[in-house]
């Protein structure tokens, strides 16, 4: 998952460069919309259905990540303003990696059993990231 993480860091690092570089926000919300359709809504469903369940329901760091998740999810379906919606994801999605690597993740690895993590080894096998290259706006 972190290198998955990683990829995510990498968008939000994306959106900031293309801001930098005056980019048309449809050409930067283009590539963000492919990375929520090809790897974002997966990694979500995997956390949410296979690491997530691994602490109690109602923990409140699985509490803030589902809210965190939810929050993403509405910003990525936002159709309004690409520059204050892109904006909105660049921050809060490095914000919610960074929770997840630093703070909910340990606490999962604290609990987890090896049953666990080899049912999460086996349902996730990420393939190889392919980014989508159509568009280098950030180069």
């Amino acid at each position: 998952m972190s290198r998955e993480h990683h990829h995510g860091l990498l968008l939000s690092w994306k959106i900031r460069v293309g801001f930098s570089k005056d980019i048309d926000p449809k050409r930067i919300r283009t590539y963000a919309d492919w990375f929520y359709k090809n790897h974002l809504i997966l990694h979500f469903e995997i956390e949410e259905n296979h690491i997530f369940p691994i602490l109690e329901d109602e923990n409140e760091l699985v509490k803030r990540a589902l809210a965190e998740h939810r929050r993403l999810k509405r910003l990525f379906e936002e159709r309004e303003d690409d520059i204050k919606t892109l904006s909105k994801i660049e921050e809060e999605l490095e914000q919610h990696i960074r929770f997840e690597e630093r703070v909910l993740f340990p606490e999962i690895q604290k609990v987890a059993t090896e049953d666990e993590f080899f049912h999460i080894e086996k349902i996730h096998q990420p393939e190889k990231f392919v980014d989508n290259e159509k568009d280098l706006f950030w180069k």
